[in-house]
């Protein structure tokens, strides 16, 4: 009889001491996989990062650097132009890394930031390096791409004719890159397309002192991104490098 006893108790089942997935285990239920959880287990809560706010002040203050409101020389805090635009200085100090990066202000320590002061020569050095770039890339590509393909850019030049009568010198200039970048992506070399896109964004930033670019002249600079197509789509390999050439040191480019 005593013997019967313990035996029993061995067989009797010990209350678990372990973790959850333990007793989950006891109970025959299966235990979620790792980075799972049960309704009854709250999720860890997850930061979101906003980067719609950063976004936003970034495209107001290339804008701004387009349209003469930023002038070259001049420095700006973050926290005053946070103040501004409504924001903290945060998301106006990540903008204006950015533009850093891009040239079109650098940095001052314990300031802000300067607005680049750039040279007639530096925009002649910006065509030049463009020319070589893409010059020979548009005249290979008028080689072998098919009209058809051509003529499917079309939308983008009537874009950038669209913000040329509008006379909204920013939206020009982000319309005259998609139009650029989407001609050299048919190169199909990632690497030149982003290297070309920031030569001619670092082009597209105002110089010193310089006249403010007329309506007028952003509406014949973007009549000849219609001139581009025509010879692209006809091989007229003899008009398009005095296009490109002269497209680029224009007062949009």
């Amino acid at each position: 009889m005593e013997q019967r006893g313990r035996a029993a108790e061995s067989a009797a089942p010990i209350p678990s001491q372990a973790g959850p997935d333990a007793r989950r285990a006891d109970r025959g239920e299966q235990t979620p996989a790792r980075g799972e959880h049960t309704h009854s287990e709250p999720a860890t809560p997850r930061v979101v990062r906003r980067h719609s706010v950063r976004g936003q002040i970034l495209a107001a203050l290339r804008s701004a650097l387009l349209g003469g409101e930023l002038v070259p020389g001049e420095v700006y805090s973050a926290p005053v132009l946070g103040e501004r635009f409504g924001v903290s200085a945060t998301p106006v100090r990540e903008a204006m890394q950015q533009l850093a990066l891009e040239g079109a202000v650098e940095v001052v320590p314990n300031r802000g930031f300067r607005v680049t002061e750039r040279s007639a020569r530096e925009l002649a050095e910006l065509a030049e390096v463009r020319a070589l770039i893409e010059v020979p890339v548009m005249l290979r590509l008028a080689r072998t791409v098919s009209a058809e393909r051509w003529a499917e850019l079309r939308p983008l030049a009537e874009a950038t004719a669209m913000a040329a009568a509008a006379g909204d010198r920013a939206a020009y200039a982000e319309a005259d890159r998609a139009f650029h970048g989407a001609l050299l992506s048919l190169c199909g070399n990632d690497q030149l397309v982003m290297v070309a896109d920031d030569l001619h964004r670092r082009s597209q930033w105002p110089l010193v002192s310089a006249p403010a670019v007329r309506r007028a002249d952003l509406i014949a600079d973007a009549a000849e991104h219609s001139a581009l197509l025509d010879a692209l789509e006809t091989r007229d390999l003899t008009a398009i490098q005095p296009l490109l050439r002269e497209h680029f040191a224009g007062p949009a480019d």
